[in-house]
């Protein structure tokens, strides 16, 4: 498939809050949704880091409608402040974009495993509390960032928080294969409804995210090393973005899909995904403990 971001249509009208926008894929992802005419909301834990994004961004698109709006993932506290201060104003596009890669160990400030309780309950809380904004723009979307990485593990419904067992590039990927099982199980509850769920991964791309572990462990090694499979390896930002940009604004794109490119790098297209991120009973099984540990209900037709 032969998709480029010259092949997103005009925006002009909507409205998209787009998590961790301050840089990697989330940046690319709100520059080019507003260069589209799109409004952008650039949802960042930091103020400095999100700032500096927005200025920028800014800077390369003048006519952009763009603002900084704070939300930190790991504290359900802002999630909720960020979702109260929004109300019920539409909402056109969300994307679940933040993220944590294989950080030592630590937990949010709820208490949950730091890669589970932002890579998915984060999201999961937020996507909720929007509900009725999403459900209010009329034909919204939800594109959720997950990852190849999904691959070396279902999630441990019985340890969600990794308790007895802290691996964390296991961690990781059960935290990606519970954004595949969201979008699995959103994508049920949405359908006869115009919410559109969608999931993608960006292959092997510089997000940044890769340098997260070492520069926690303030390991120097690590990091020159993560930077140097960036510069060698990975797809720029630029290219990782576009199976998000794809799944969304491209016209046809399916409930429940996985985007991404045809292998660590490429164009974006549907591509395979493990097949425990289509099992319906652990998809509700994560749903109904994820309504638990965030105290969230989704008001969508197809809940129960």
């Amino acid at each position: 498939m032969r998709w480029t971001a010259r092949d997103i249509p005009d925006l002009k009208g909507r409205t998209s809050v787009v998590t961790g926008a301050n840089g990697g894929l989330g940046y690319v992802t709100a520059r080019e949704l507003a260069r589209r005419g799109a409004r952008v909301v650039l949802a960042c834990r930091s103020q400095r880091r999100g700032q500096s994004a927005l200025t920028r961004l800014l800077e390369e698109v003048p006519e952009a409608r763009a603002e900084l709006r704070l939300l930190d993932l790991g504290d359900l506290a802002s999630v909720r402040a960020f979702a109260g201060d929004w109300g019920e104003a539409p909402l056109h596009l969300l994307v679940n974009n933040a993220g944590l890669m294989a950080v030592p160990r630590s937990t949010t400030a709820d208490g949950f495993e730091s890669q589970f309780g932002v890579n998915h309950l984060g999201h999961f809380a937020l996507t909720g509390l929007l509900c009725g904004a999403l459900r209010n723009a009329g034909g919204a979307r939800v594109v959720t960032v997950s990852s190849l990485l999904h691959l070396i593990g279902n999630v441990d419904i019985n340890d969600l928080n990794a308790e007895r067992c802290y691996r964390r590039w296991l961690a990781y990927g059960r935290s990606k294969t519970a954004n595949l099982l969201f979008t699995h199980e959103l994508a049920r509850r949405a359908a006869g409804t115009d919410l559109l769920a969608a999931a993608v991964h960006p292959g092997y791309a510089d997000t940044g995210l890769q340098l997260q572990a070492a520069r926690l462990e303030r390991n120097a090694v690590k990091e020159r090393v993560a930077r140097l499979g960036n510069r060698l390896l990975a797809a720029r930002p630029e290219a990782g973005a576009m199976p998000t940009l794809y799944a969304a604004t491209a016209p046809g794109v399916a409930p429940d899909s996985f985007t991404g490119p045809g292998a660590l790098r490429g164009r974006p297209g549907r591509t395979p995904r493990a097949p425990w991120t289509l099992n319906d009973a652990v998809a509700l099984r994560l749903w109904r403990a994820s309504e638990e540990l965030t105290g969230i209900h989704y008001p969508l037709p197809g809940a129960g």
